[in-house]
């Protein structure tokens, strides 16, 4: 259901008890100077500065804008400020609980405003991509004519999730991930501000860092988690919030992990090593230690990539299009439900048959490089296509191996230095068996040529 976030009744509630309030409500910025992260989105003259009326007369901000980010990184929050900066009617719907009934509601209501000369409205539409194509579509004659300020949230990516005529008539802000050192800042104004705690208990060095662990880079969750233990500490009578009081209040143990020093890379070779030794219990401890630890699942993601060529290869080359995937979906979706993601690509990975003939291959073919084993192409492969190359004898008595039978040619393809070299040599484990037999046809073919004439 539609609801004012500005009603009367609600500016009642809030003057006679605002300590209710979550302490996330309560440290929502009240202007676009207050909000932390996304300087890219705050410069003098941006599209939001604009939105909130700044720019000293300047162009109007625009009539639509979708802010896609992870979550808690302050699309609500921008929503709330341009309300609170503006002099408009500002209504919130959530895409889970509306549909097309209350969208419409909400613009005839702007349509009726705008035309006696009331207040212009700006509508709030958080998770817009779950909204149906029939539901979004409902939304574009209120953005085409203006009857309504469209500001949509959504967390996936909006060219997959919003339909196309709203995302041309809409202007795409993207939202980056809050820095360790942007929630730093924000935890701390929470202990000082009145509004927030103001300055009840102190914030130790080692529970403020394993609030950013748990925070995992979304400021909703740390300001929730940090309430938690504000209170539990509040309860004993500490001056302070202990690491284990705070543990205890958000019920998760704080993980030895060191994002920048030896933990980082000890864990993160363990889990490489559990996957290659096919130890898919090992691999999922280590994965969830990383995640708990609020490690960048994007660094995960590329140490699995690596591994999939790495200690599987061509035992099973679909390890590496899993992995891909998996790094794809993460940087689209984020934790905490990349954790999912990495789960199946790290389980995937663990039990596929092993091989590290892909990474023996191109070592050996780069120590012979770099030991000037390299020598000149063969004149038969050099290029052709250039005025002059025929008389230089290059591409003379090439042959094309889509005209032989077999599709392959036998002709010399390395340099003479390395004419005859076996870098690959293929496992007979899993897919890498079958490869294996038709490497081995396809040498004896190859070797089978006439002698070169230079």
């Amino acid at each position: 259901m539609e609801h004012d976030l500005f009603t009367a009744a609600a500016e009642d509630r809030a003057e006679k008890d605002p300590a209710a309030r979550p302490l996330a409500v309560r440290m929502r910025p009240r202007s676009l100077d207050e909000v932390l992260g996304q300087r890219h989105l705050l410069k003098p003259g941006s599209p939001l500065r604009r939105l909130v009326g700044e720019g000293g007369g300047g162009p109007a901000g625009p009539s639509s804008v979708i802010l896609w980010g992870p979550p808690g990184t302050g699309k609500t929050t921008l929503a709330h400020v341009v309300s609170q900066a503006t002099d408009r009617r500002f209504v919130e719907l959530s895409a889970i609980t509306a549909g097309v009934k209350e969208v419409r509601a909400v613009i005839d209501g702007a349509r009726r405003s705008s035309g006696g000369f009331g207040k212009e409205t700006v509508l709030f539409l958080d998770e817009i991509h779950r909204f149906s194509k029939a539901q979004q579509d409902s939304l574009l004659p209120a953005v085409e004519n203006r009857w309504v300020t469209l500001i949509a949230a959504t967390t996936e990516n909006p060219y997959f999730s919003v339909i196309s005529p709203l995302m041309s008539r809409s202007l795409l802000l993207t939202l980056e991930p809050l820095t360790e050192d942007d929630l730093r800042g924000l935890l701390r104004r929470a202990v000082a501000d009145e509004r927030g705690l103001g300055g009840a208990v102190a914030l130790p060095e080692e529970t403020e860092a394993h609030l950013l662990r748990i925070a995992g880079g979304d400021a909703r969750r740390a300001l929730t988690a940090l309430e938690a233990g504000a209170g539990a500490a509040l309860a004993e009578g500490l001056a302070e919030i202990t690491l284990p009081t705070l543990e205890a209040a958000v019920d998760r143990a704080a993980v030895a992990y060191d994002r920048d020093g030896d933990q980082h890379y000890d864990v993160a070779s363990a889990l490489i090593k559990s996957i290659r030794g096919s130890d898919v219990d090992a691999a999922l401890h280590y994965l969830a230690r990383m995640v708990e630890a609020g490690e960048d699942p994007r660094f995960i993601a590329r140490r699995l990539m690596i591994s999939a060529s790495e200690d599987i290869g061509m035992a099973d080359p679909t390890a590496l299009t899993t992995a891909v995937a998996a790094a794809q979906a993460v940087a689209l979706i984020g934790f905490p439900e990349a954790a999912i993601t990495l789960s199946q690509a790290t389980i995937a990975l663990a039990l596929a048959p092993k091989s590290n003939a892909a990474v023996v291959a191109i070592g050996a073919a780069q120590a012979d490089v770099r030991a000037g084993l390299a020598g000149p192409v063969p004149p038969h492969l050099r290029d052709s296509h250039y005025k002059g190359a025929k008389k230089l004898g290059h591409g003379a008595e090439y042959q094309y191996p889509h005209d032989l039978p077999g599709g392959i040619a036998a002709q010399q393809y390395a340099p003479d230095a390395v004419d005859g070299k076996r870098y690959y040599q293929p496992t007979r484990h899993g897919a890498e068996a079958r490869y294996a037999e038709v490497l081995e046809r396809v040498r004896e073919r190859l070797a089978d040529r006439p002698p070169r004439r230079d």
